[in-house]
């Protein structure tokens, strides 16, 4: 069955609905999983640990997470430079995530990718990548790839505000929307390409209605908004892998550390703005509504804390032991051998 819907739809239309106990305490766990370890990467970095980049996901664990909560181990998942949080969503172990940082042998890349290059095939992490846009592309052949072997599987691609005007964003959409491909793009708008408003890049700002141009449907959720996230992406998802074609989703979003470890926070956006989307930071909120909605107690949701706290200690002190790659094997994986 073919979905021919198009056109944008509204926040509002993406917020209506009610979770389970068991689907909220896992949006919960997830959510503050990302969270705790990317503030243990950011303090890694301020003590030397991390030899090289480390962009942080705080403030946008919504997204990853409710848009990952419906995907497979077999579907594919293409990222950015910020990924750690998409990656750890998708099923990477905070083990692997910290030690790749570290650059040591045990983490997900085997140490030789670092923060912006994290690869982990066999839970459907295909890469994050420090080049704007080409995320878009690879997931439109991971969907072109799974509408060939017909398979329900998804590819999904995550990028920022900024690659939207790049070339690779209006060929992705065209050719998914043309072939009708299970493809899901997320636009995670978070207002700034580094340091470069989004105001100052485009004149249409509103990306998700970007997606009517192409014929596939455009969605405009609240990124800060779990269960809003969650409720597009299934709908989404759902849809993609039925044979309904590609969707666009823009979550509107906000990072609240700098671009990177050890630049500026502030100077090219306010101190007030920050302070305002600090105010509507999702787990906070949504701890709240689980609690408010009678999904779980304080008590239960410490426990969470508690446990969440446990695995980022493990994770740090996994990474803290493991060794160094073998310098013979720094050519390794650089040329084919022919095999």
């Amino acid at each position: 069955m073919k979905s021919k819907a198009t056109g944008q739809k509204s926040v509002a239309q993406a917020t209506n609905t009610r979770l389970d106990r068991r689907t909220s305490l896992a949006l919960y766990r997830q959510m503050l999983v990302i969270r705790r370890c990317e503030e243990q990467l950011a303090r890694s970095y301020q003590a030397g640990f991390i030899p090289g980049a480390c962009h942080t996901y705080i403030g946008q664990e919504a997204v990853a997470t409710g848009v990952c909560a419906h995907l497979r181990p077999d579907d594919a998942v293409f990222s950015t430079h910020r990924g750690h949080g998409h990656a750890l969503a998708k099923g990477v172990s905070v083990r692997r995530v910290i030690a790749e940082l570290f650059g040591k042998a045990t983490g997900c890349s085997a140490g030789r990718g670092g923060s912006m290059h994290l690869f982990a095939p066999e839970v459907g992490m295909m890469g994050t990548s420090g080049i704007v846009a080409p995320c878009i592309l690879q997931a439109t052949g991971a969907g072109y790839s799974f509408k060939l072997l017909k398979t329900d599987r998804v590819g999904v691609a995550f990028f920022g505000d900024g690659a939207v005007n790049n070339g690779a964003f209006h060929e992705g959409l065209n050719m998914a929307a043309v072939w009708e491909l299970p493809t899901l793009f997320v636009c995670e708008n978070n207002m700034y390409a580094t340091e470069v408003p989004f105001a100052s890049a485009t004149r249409n700002q509103d990306v998700a209605s970007r997606a009517a141009v192409y014929g596939l449907p455009g969605v405009a959720v609240d990124g800060n908004d779990v269960i809003a996230v969650y409720k597009a992406a299934g709908e989404a998802i759902s849809r993609a892998r039925a044979g309904g074609g590609p969707t666009l989703i823009e979550c509107k979003t906000y990072r609240t550390r700098p671009h990177a470890e050890g630049m500026r926070d502030a100077g090219y956006r306010t101190v007030e703005e920050i302070e305002a989307w600090k105010a509507r930071d999702p787990i906070p909120h949504f701890r709240a509504h689980v609690m408010a909605t009678g999904m779980a107690s304080e008590d239960e949701c410490d426990q969470i804390d508690a446990e969440v706290k446990t695995l980022i200690e493990d994770g740090l002190q996994f990474a803290m032991d493991s060794p160094w790659p073998d310098p013979a094997t720094a050519l390794d994986h650089v040329y084919s051998t022919g095999k």
